[in-house]
């Protein structure tokens, strides 16, 4: 049998540094796809800016964007890697809790999980999906 290694601090400092480079690369490149596809969509279509129109529900809510996403919108292939640039200090949060879990470091859990609360609130405390 082999041993199980220990994760050090080192290791997970390297994991959430992996976290957030991979994430932001990632929602990039799903917004430069999103970009590139609007402009095969809407590249010739000429703007009217003497008039304002709000965006509608499918580029605010989750479920509009995976809507949208399930039509082949460009819009809402821009809107989920802004969700996936949102999301990665959320997972970043996520895998600093696993590492205090790890720890036993009972002050630094107790804190992360306050903040990950406050964030996740915030976030969906005032939607009715």
């Amino acid at each position: 049998m082999g041993k199980i290694k220990k994760i050090t601090d080192y290791d997970m400092e390297q994991l959430i540094g992996q976290v957030l480079r991979y994430g932001v690369i990632t929602s990039g490149m799903v917004a430069i796809i999103g970009g590139i596809w609007y402009l095969f969509q809407n590249g010739s279509a000429i703007p009217n800016y003497r008039e304002f129109n709000g965006e509608p529900a499918g580029y605010t809510s989750l479920p509009g964007i995976i809507e949208g996403l399930k039509n082949g919108s460009a819009k809402e292939i821009i809107q989920l890697g802004v969700v996936i640039l949102i999301a990665t200090p959320i997972l970043r949060i996520v895998f600093s809790l696993f590492s205090f879990i790890l720890e036993k470091d009972k002050l630094y859990i107790v804190i992360t999980l306050i903040v990950l609360v406050i964030i996740l609130f915030s976030m969906f405390g005032g939607l009715s999906i």
